[in-house]
């Protein structure tokens, strides 16, 4: 297999093959890696992050129930390929806003014709826009532009919409970026706190500690959240994870306030080391 590189809206696209599995890709924009994906195998997960979101969609229903899922943010579909893959007859959308980069990962990495998959090249927010009311077992947001999180993506507004779509028992889990002081990460728990009832995180000790640059993901339902089994699974992966959660996660935001449209800012830009 040999790499494919294009233009698309967000950058310069790579599709660089895996040497270790047969048919496996890694998609990387401007050079920041965004998706991993094993066409053979989807419910191969390789990136840490997708991981500890794979845990999230493992023990949001019991095991093979079919989900009704948005994706926003659409990468390689590595999570909804995951979902159709482990939940059989599930219904997702996914909300990409990068025309040229859907083309090209339905071009070189085709979805299963079989999957319940619709894909919309749409702003994330616009598109959630047009999500029924109530529909939504699973809000999945993994939303980078310039490997920054836009800043309409991360206020109350928008965690407004995302309740909206959701069922009453659904679940957010959203793959948030930040290293030292942690000022973003500790303002969009405290966001969310402002919007839902019950909060996880699930990172690296070393992000958590800000010692490092890294990805956490945000858990937040209205409903009872899973803690035990998904600290379980965070703490086998190969690099584990710690949950935060309950007074510690409450305690970890500082006192920071929920961010609102008014005064949202993008994700902080990750340090160039982080890619090396």
């Amino acid at each position: 297999m040999d790499a494919v590189t294009e233009q698309v809206d967000g950058g310069l696209a790579q599709l660089i093959p895996d040497r270790e599995r047969a048919r496996a890709w890694t998609l990387l924009i401007d050079g920041a890696p965004q998706s991993h994906v094993d066409l053979d195998d989807p419910a191969y997960l390789s990136f840490e992050y997708q991981r500890r979101l794979g845990h999230v969609v493992d023990l949001a229903a019991p095991p093979g129930k079919p989900l009704h899922a948005v994706h926003l943010g659409g990468g390689a579909f590595t999570l909804a390929r995951y979902v159709a893959a482990t939940r059989p007859r599930s219904t997702q959308q996914v909300v990409e806003r990068d025309a040229a980069l859907v083309q090209l990962v339905r071009r070189e990495l085709p979805l299963d014709t079989g999957a319940r998959i619709r894909v919309r090249s749409a702003d994330a927010r616009e598109g959630l826009a047009k999500v029924p009311e109530g529909w939504a077992d699973l809000v999945i947001a993994d939303v980078f532009s310039g490997a920054r999180t836009p800043a309409h993506l991360t206020s109350t507004e928008f965690l407004d919409e995302v309740r909206r779509v959701l069922r009453p028992d659904g679940i957010l889990a959203a793959n948030l970026a930040d290293g030292p002081p942690l000022a973003h990460l500790r303002g969009q728990i405290a966001t969310a706190a402002a919007r839902f009832g019950e909060l996880a995180l699930v990172a690296d000790p070393a992000v958590l500690r800000g010692k490092r640059f890294g990805n956490a993901v945000l858990v937040a339902s209205d409903a009872p959240l899973p803690i035990a089994e998904l600290t379980r699974r965070a703490a086998s992966d190969p690099h584990p994870g710690r949950v935060e959660h309950g007074r510690a996660l409450t305690d970890f935001t500082g006192g920071a306030p929920p961010v609102t449209d008014a005064d949202a800012v993008a994700s902080p830009a990750p340090p160039p080391s982080v890619f090396r």
